[in-house]
């Protein structure tokens, strides 16, 4: 091997294992119960453009299988790894369920789904319990559970009205493109006026109209 070689194959060494723990990093702090090496599994099914046994995963990312065992099985939970058992092997392997990072965002926007279902499930188990209680805290509680449950309740519509309710990956890219300009320009623009960001433009329009 040339010296010239030797550097690139470092270069490519390093450029790796940056994406590996970029990765992991960006997949354990977004999903509960997954940790970084899980979303080191996942860059190194992307990376491989494949399926990999455990045996394969532990040997490239230096852990033991049990610890892989443990992340595969969040993984699979989560939606984003499936197992697979091609005829002939007589042992599983695994892959992603569809294009990185396509499937991590449809694993994300399902489990948000989960979360706002959830707490829409929780406010109202409270205030069953709460029932007909009275007196200034139960008055007090019942109207921050109420206040809570609606806006759960409006999130659960808008994810229902504007996102598919779909169990798989979602190419946001594809979606943006086949998104009308129109549509897209309004959508920015009431999410920069829902957070106070408004642009030059509106601003001036809203100059004009004081």
């Amino acid at each position: 091997m040339t010296r010239s070689t030797a550097k690139a194959d470092d270069r490519v060494g390093r450029a790796r294992q940056t994406l590996l723990e970029g990765v992991g990093r960006e997949i354990a702090s977004s999903f509960p119960g997954i940790t970084r090496l899980g979303g080191q599994i996942v860059a190194a099914l992307y990376l491989t453009d494949g399926a990999l046994s455990m045996d394969d995963l532990s040997l490239e990312l230096g852990r033991s299988k049990s610890n892989i065992f443990a992340n595969l099985r969040a993984l699979e939970g989560a939606g984003i790894v499936e197992r697979q058992r091609a005829a002939g092997l007589r042992h599983d392997t695994f892959a992603l369920r569809g294009k990185y990072p396509d499937v991590v965002v449809g694993a994300y926007i399902a489990r948000l789904r989960r979360v706002v279902l959830d707490k829409c499930a929780l406010c109202r188990r409270s205030l069953d319990q709460l029932g007909d209680a009275t007196g200034p805290e139960a008055d007090a509680l019942r109207d921050k559970l109420g206040s809570l449950l609606a806006k759960y309740e409006r999130f659960a519509a808008l994810y229902a009205d504007m996102v598919p309710n779909t169990d798989g990956p979602i190419d946001l890219e594809k979606l943006a493109d086949n998104l009308p300009g129109a549509v897209f320009s309004s959508i920015a623009g009431a999410a920069r006026r829902a957070l106070g960001v408004a642009s030059a433009e509106e601003k001036k329009a809203a100059a004009k109209r004081r």
